[in-house]
């Protein structure tokens, strides 16, 4: 998870920036989408007709020069007739030949004549290609390529390859390229859409080092030349950016966890040192699985194990090996970020990266626009676990605390095509729309029940934000279109005006969008459901008292009284 993992980058900027200086400045200097992001970011023609199905990766990586090579072999199927392929590589990797070949086709490599190259995408055309069958049947790209990849400065915030040592001098290598693509480190069809079915990773390094990546170790090779080669294989739909090998002086504990789809192994992988620590901090994870299993339904990967494998860099959601880098502390880094003291009751980074193994890793979004879906689920855990272990009212108190972090800077979901997210309000203010819509839908056997069913219906899928807020809807059977829209597409959130006058409420809302409506709750002497539009409305109360008046806290607006 980059600081668009974990929250905003722009919270970082307030602490020496007051928040008005930092959304004028958001707002006024707009960036201009490239050539280079539409490449990035579309699905067109060099994409949209063939169909990943497995990486067979294979890369060596030489740590004293920060120099890697291999290839990867890329499994496809063909789902119309097509023209060219584009193959993203970033610089100043360099791709050096294609070969093509399936079962009836023998191996073919590819002319350099017939390869352009374009930024960081590479264009290959061939005649072959608009004769491929248009069927289950699986063709093979092997893409060869070496070179020294970016090396990632603030990771996991930037991306790219990280080369640290351990306490001990050990080398602690590697990845993050989250926003920035896997194509960082090697060659692949870096479009979020497009999820390989499975995936083998194979990683050579040195011999006196451990390599730890995605999925189930099958077997490490003794190369005899001081170097190993560690086989890792994955059985499920993954992201690109979550493919990472992590490799250093590891050891290796684990346990069982009898879940709902029966028993879960829960692999640890952390620095030879922190072995002893680790087995005592790590309780969370288990609490983590139990509570998230609870709420989402059964972990999704069931296949391909669970592990928390320390790292250099704070942490991120890497598919069954979700990296870890808190320092072995309770809250984030030891702080809590809703300021009420219930983050400081569990493990930020093991609660919130774990998260996304429901929200990010099993429903992924097709555009890095709709990242909301992500982020804003994944936050709402936060606010999940901490109900299922201390209660409602400590959930209430670190929801509404986390607002505090929200700045209203630009909308949530970004533009589409062109490789960009929007606000880092996907992460606190996303989480408080989900927290409000469960308000209105006012029965927590449903809210629970819709989570659990996102997570049954879109398993193992890539969807758009539209997709997930009609099951939303469908499934509470309440419209939320313009709810969503109010808090996902705009930067306005809404104020209730309002004033009372002889036992009688006046309200409407203000700083909306268009025919935006709501229902909410407020509370005083007695609480009552009103459903305020733009227009002024009445409702009759059951107190005159104002100065007890007030809108429900576990909505996320604002309120003001009028004369």
């Amino acid at each position: 998870m980059k600081w668009t993992k974990l929250y905003p980058l722009a919270f970082i900027i307030m602490l020496t920036s007051t928040a008005k200086d930092v959304n004028a400045q958001l707002l006024t200097n707009k960036i201009k989408n490239t050539h280079s992001d539409s490449l990035r970011g579309q699905y067109g023609p060099g994409r949209d007709w063939w169909d990943v199905t497995n990486y067979d990766l294979h890369v060596k990586f030489s740590i004293s020069d920060s120099f890697i090579s291999g290839y990867n072999d890329i499994t496809f199927k063909v789902l119309k007739n097509g023209k060219y392929i584009q193959l993203d590589l970033q610089d100043p990797l360099l791709l050096d030949s294609i070969i093509i070949y399936s079962n009836s086709l023998p191996a073919k490599k590819i002319s350099n004549k017939l390869i352009s190259k374009d930024g960081n995408a590479y264009f290959v055309r061939s005649d072959l290609f608009k004769t491929l069958p248009i069927s289950s049947a699986t063709i093979h790209l092997i893409a060869y390529y070496h070179g020294k990849p970016i090396i990632a400065n603030r990771p996991p915030w930037d991306g790219g390859l990280i080369m640290k040592k351990d306490k001990n001098n050990n080398p602690w290598v590697s990845i993050a390229c989250q926003g920035l693509g896997a194509s960082v480190w090697f060659p692949c069809k870096d479009h979020q859409s497009d999820e390989p079915d499975k995936a083998s990773i194979w990683v050579t390094s040195p011999d006196t080092l451990i390599t730890v990546a995605n999925g189930r170790l099958i077997g490490v090779t003794n190369n005899h030349d001081g170097t190993n080669t560690a086989q890792w294989s994955v059985n499920s739909p993954i992201n690109n950016y979550t493919i990472i090998p992590s490799i250093g002086k590891y050891v290796h504990f684990s346990e069982v966890y009898k879940g709902e789809k029966g028993d879960l192994d829960m692999d640890y992988w952390v620095l030879d040192y922190n072995v002893d620590q680790a087995k005592k901090h790590f309780t969370d994870a288990p609490r983590m699985m139990k509570a998230f299993e609870y709420w989402f339904g059964p972990y999704p990967f069931y296949k391909d194990g669970y592990k928390l494998v320390e790292s250099s860099h704070l942490g991120m959601e890497h598919q069954s090996a979700v990296a870890y880098g808190n320092g072995y502390k309770y809250g984030y880094l030891g702080k809590d970020l809703s300021g009420t003291g219930w983050g400081l009751k569990w493990d930020f980074i093991i609660i919130h990266e774990s998260g996304h193994e429901w929200f990010g890793n099993n429903i992924t979004t097709k555009d890095i626009a709709d990242m909301w879906v992500h982020e804003g689920f994944t936050n709402y855990s936060e606010t999940l676990f901490t109900e299922f272990y201390y209660g409602k009212e400590a959930a209430i108190a670190y929801i509404v605390g986390i607002r505090k972090n929200i700045l209203n800077d630009k909308p949530i979901i970004g533009p589409y095509n062109v490789n960009k997210e929007g606000s880092g309000d996907m992460y606190p203010k996303a989480a408080n729309m989900i927290h409000t819509i469960r308000q209105i839908i006012n029965d927590d056997v449903l809210f629970r029940k819709i989570l659990r069913g996102l997570n049954a219906t879109f398993y193992h899928q890539t969807v758009t934000s539209i997709q997930v807020e009609n099951y939303i809807s469908s499934q509470s059977n309440i419209n939320f279109s313009k709810v969503f829209h109010q808090y996902l597409r705009t930067v306005q959130i809404p104020v209730l005006e309002y004033r009372i006058e002889n036992k009688k409420l006046y309200h409407r809302f203000t700083n909306c969008s268009k025919g935006f409506e709501m229902p909410i709750k407020t509370v005083g002497l007695t609480s009552q459901w009103i459903k305020p539009t733009e227009k002024w409305q009445v409702a009759n109360l059951s107190s005159t008292i104002d100065s007890v008046f007030s809108v429900d806290p576990n909505f996320y607006i604002k309120t003001k009284k009028v004369d």
